[in-house]
């Protein structure tokens, strides 16, 4: 018999993915409408919704949507990855506070903890290589508001053992926040080894398409999803659009069989390119090679679609092999079903790291986000263009 008080418990990962959003009402629909009305109706009976910057049902959809797929209690959908991810930092680390930070970060996340967040706030924020989880104990103290991570980093590909630093954090009762976008809900489950807060930009591959910008925050925590909820919607105004909501629940439907298809297709990619005499060295968390793939097994259950790897030969042969291929685009973003190759050296310059707090990008690193096309293509294409 069919719970109808809760369909979903127990459910398959893939079970939550396409029925987690079905609704109930007048019409029946089997996806949530897109509610675009800024405000609705008041009824002396009370209503469930007043005020789309507060509440609207497309996103709370969506947000319930969420909260299940990351085995959370609550969801939060925000207008971006990087507004997720500051709304969290402004939440919880006050002007002049401490923040402990990974030093391996997406740059865009570096950006903002160095020049806002430190240099606007006055927060002392110390960066650590969070490879080793000791180097994290050493750095949180009494004062420490926030320790954050990226695991797999963005786009290094360097790991953090989650479950480690999630105890460190409840040792001192500091919120422990992890961005897991480049594992997706599928192959990562930062909430269950500990996290206090798992962190997406839903724009890469829960939405999967490349049309969607966004970014969720997940907690099972009620204080914090208070804060959060509190910020984002009063404070910030900080929040999903409906039709945005809308095409990130419909990307999350076919969710399980992208990743598992971006992860097969990432090893072979990956595996080409370690046999490759013009590349250096491969970073692809699935490889045995790869210094943490025994942590990425145990905290992982899959190994996800991006790669990166050090090209050998100058930067204008780097150029000439980006310009040379044809089924790789090049492109800064990641997660669609289409792939994504990014020399940020030449592509995005300013982006490339080399100040001592941070993990010091190569100039001759490219990352690769595997997409969903024919591998035979996409190894022949990378075959063509290396000099």
């Amino acid at each position: 018999m069919t719970n109808h008080d809760n369909p979903f418990q127990d459910a398959g990962f893939e079970t939550l993915a396409v029925g987690a959003v079905a609704t109930n009402g007048e019409t029946s629909d089997v996806i949530p409408p897109v509610h675009l009305s800024s405000t609705f109706e008041w009824s002396s009976g009370g209503i469930e919704h007043e005020y789309s910057r507060e509440s609207n049902p497309t996103r709370v959809a969506l947000e319930e949507q969420l909260a299940r797929l990351e085995g959370g209690e609550h969801g939060l959908a925000f207008a971006s990855g990087m507004a997720a991810i500051s709304t969290t930092m402004l939440s919880f680390v006050p002007p002049g506070g401490h923040l402990v930070s990974a030093e391996s970060l997406y740059s865009g996340t570096e950006k903002l903890l160095t020049k806002f967040v430190a240099g606007h706030l006055g927060v002392d924020v110390e960066f650590v290589d969070a490879r080793d989880p000791e180097n994290v104990a050493a750095a949180v103290d009494s004062e420490t508001d926030l320790i954050w991570a990226e695991t797999p980093t963005n786009p290094l590909m360097r790991l953090c053992d989650i479950r480690a630093i999630s105890d460190i954090a409840t040792d001192h009762g500091v919120p422990f926040g992890v961005d897991s976008t480049f594992a997706s809900p599928y192959f990562q489950a930062p909430l269950e080894l500990g996290a206090d807060i798992a962190v997406h930009s839903t724009t890469k591959y829960l939405n999967g398409h490349s049309d969607s910008i966004g970014g969720a925050v997940i907690t099972d925590d009620d204080g914090i999803y208070e804060d959060l909820a509190f910020s984002q919607q009063i404070g910030l105004g900080n929040m999903l659009s409906p039709f945005d909501c809308y095409l990130v629940g419909r990307g999350i439907k076919t969710l399980p069989a992208r990743m598992e298809h971006h992860e097969e297709n990432a090893m072979a990619v990956a595996r080409f390119l370690e046999s490759h005499d013009r590349v250096d060295s491969v970073y692809y968390p699935g490889l045995e090679s790869h210094p943490q793939h025994e942590l990425a097994t145990e905290q992982m259950s899959g190994y996800s679609g991006m790669l990166s790897f050090e090209f050998d030969g100058t930067a204008t042969e780097l150029e000439a092999f980006i310009n040379g291929l044809k089924m790789f685009t090049p492109g800064a973003s990641l997660g669609g079903v289409e792939s994504l190759i990014e020399a940020p050296s030449l592509m995005i310059p300013d982006q490339v790291s080399h100040e001592a707090a941070t993990a010091e990008i190569p100039d001759s690193l490219v990352r690769i986000s595997v997409g969903i096309e024919d591998v035979d293509d996409l190894c022949e294409d990378l075959q063509s263009a290396l000099p």
